[in-house]
């Protein structure tokens, strides 16, 4: 079976993520893989990619953070009420304070979750590609779907990425304990268990981004309105697509679920999109991000001569960013990341999303040193 890349010529994908793609491409059950514009090669399967299996699931196509997503909250803070200098010496401060995970019980509750040993993790990003960034709309290309969204072009909105933490590692570890990285029968026995607990990690994540998004908020004395949540990590039953796969989404976000944010980096828009056309050749599935340029172990060797810390601080729009990590710091910079306009471009292109509108960042909160 080959494998599909949605990607223009203009796009630059990786000769190890088209080579990861069509090995899993040949995994048994295996009936269709789709490459998104943001394909980068992962740790054993490409990142930024879906996978169609019929009758089967294979936990680590989806990976160890379970239900890793992007939540979107409109403030009601007037983009004018912006005070960077003093927004980001709070918003510094958020991951240092004291543990109040006992408080977030009601919380689980309400999401059908019982308290875990995981739970003091919960308002906390981690590491790697995950951050909460304030943002303000910078043009409106749909005016129509942006005002049925109920949105408003001077507000200030937050985006929040982030996942199930340690408790998506547990239940991939547990899983590649008995075995590896072999495929489970969706109707058996541990196929039932292990979608049991993967979509509980799938609501503790939904749950994080909440706690992180009204963390972030009362830090700045406002409150707001979750407009978006989807899952890009997860494995769900494709009841749209005709042969009826479960769909293993790894860095991939869904177009059956409303409009999406299409992050870029800290120092690039990124873009709210809407699905458009028939969703069947992208299996109802669009970028998540940008996508990786740049491996991290060669970030710090290709920019510390030429970007202080000071400078990785400040983006090209005038926003902050707060990152105490030297090497977060640079493996996260903009340069590191793929063109988000070519990314976008490309999904527009193939007819499968409009453009609603482009988000600038503002404040954009990086895991710094201090973690729980």
């Amino acid at each position: 079976m080959t494998s599909k890349i949605i990607a223009s010529s203009k796009n630059w994908i990786e000769s190890k993520a088209i080579e990861q793609l069509n090995q899993t491409a040949m995994l048994p059950g295996m009936s269709q893989t789709v490459g998104m514009p943001d394909l980068h090669p992962g740790t054993d399967t490409p990142i930024g990619a879906v996978f169609a299996c019929q009758g089967l699931i294979y936990p680590h196509l989806v990976g160890n953070d379970i239900g890793c997503g992007m939540g979107f909250w409109k403030t009601k803070l007037h983009k004018s009420q912006c005070k960077l200098d003093s927004w980001t010496k709070k918003l510094a401060a958020i991951e240092s304070r004291p543990d109040t995970s006992s408080n977030y019980n009601q919380d689980l509750a309400e999401a059908g979750l019982s308290p875990s040993i995981f739970d003091k993790s919960l308002g906390t990003i981690g590491g790697g590609n995950h951050f909460a960034e304030l943002q303000k709309i910078e043009s409106i290309i749909d005016a129509s779907s942006f005002e049925g969204m109920a949105l408003n072009k001077d507000a200030i909105y937050l985006l929040v990425h982030s996942g199930s933490r340690g408790l998506g590692e547990n239940i991939l570890r547990d899983h590649q304990k008995h075995f590896g990285n072999g495929a489970l029968k969706a109707d058996s026995r541990e196929g039932k268990e292990y979608l049991g607990r993967h979509n509980n990690a799938v609501q503790w994540a939904k749950v994080n981004r909440q706690i992180i998004a009204t963390k972030f908020m009362n830090a700045i004395a406002t409150q707001g309105q979750r407009i978006i949540d989807v899952c890009h990590n997860c494995v769900v039953a494709g009841a749209e697509i005709e042969t009826n796969p479960w769909l293993h989404r790894k860095g991939a976000a869904p177009s059956d679920q409303g409009p999406v944010i299409i992050p870029g980096s800290r120092g690039t828009l990124s873009y709210l999109v809407k699905a458009s056309g028939e969703q069947e050749q992208n299996l109802a599935t669009l970028a998540h991000g940008a996508g990786r340029k740049w491996k991290r172990s060669e970030c710090r060797g290709k920019l510390e001569q030429r970007y202080s810390r000071e400078s990785l601080k400040r983006t090209t729009f005038g926003g902050r960013v707060i990152c105490e990590d030297n090497a977060l710091l640079y493996e996260e910079a903009p340069q590191a990341y793929k063109d988000i306009d070519i990314v976008v471009g490309d999904l527009v292109e193939a007819g499968l999303v409009t453009v609603i509108a482009t988000l600038a960042p503002l404040i954009t909160y990086k895991t710094g040193a201090v973690r729980r």
